[in-house]
C-alpha cells in the first residue's frame, strides 16, 4: 500500500519548527485520561512537560525514562486533558497504525542539541 505524502511545506516553513534532543527524566501516569502519560524532559537550559499519548501502546511507559529523544519544544501550549503540554515527542509509526518508538539520537548528545 503506498501512503500519500503530505503537502509541500517550503524551507522557511521547516526552519521555523524548533527540534531539540532532550532526555526523558519521569514518566508519568496523566490520571484523567485513559491514553495519556506525562513526561518530565531535560533540555539542559530548561525543562518541559510534554504530554504523550503512550499509555495504551507500552505495557509499561516508565521503560523510556532515562533516554534521549526528539522534541518539538516551541510548539505553543496546549492544554490537555487539564494539563498543559510544553511541546510535542516525536515518534515514529503511529501515523502507520503500528505501535510507535521514539526517535532517537544514534548516540548521546548534550542535551538541547538542535537538530539541523
Amino acid at each position: 500500500m503506498t501512503l500519500p505524502i503530505k503537502p509541500v511545506i517550503t524551507f522557511e516553513d521547516l526552519e521555523k519548527i524548533d527540534i531539540r534532543v532532550g532526555t526523558i527524566q519521569k514518566v508519568e501516569d496523566v490520571k484523567n485520561s485513559r491514553k495519556l502519560c506525562r513526561l518530565r524532559v531535560d533540555f539542559q537550559d530548561f525543562q518541559r512537560t510534554i504530554l504523550c499519548g503512550m499509555k495504551k501502546e507500552r505495557e509499561d511507559p516508565t521503560e523510556i525514562e532515562g533516554m534521549q529523544a526528539l522534541f518539538v519544544v516551541n510548539l505553543e501550549p496546549r492544554l490537555i486533558a487539564g494539563e498543559y503540554s510544553e511541546g510535542m515527542v516525536y515518534d515514529i509509526g503511529f501515523e502507520d497504525g503500528i505501535v510507535p518508538v521514539l526517535a532517537i539520537p544514534e548516540k548521546k548528545v548534550p542535551n538541547g542539541t538542535r537538530l539541523g
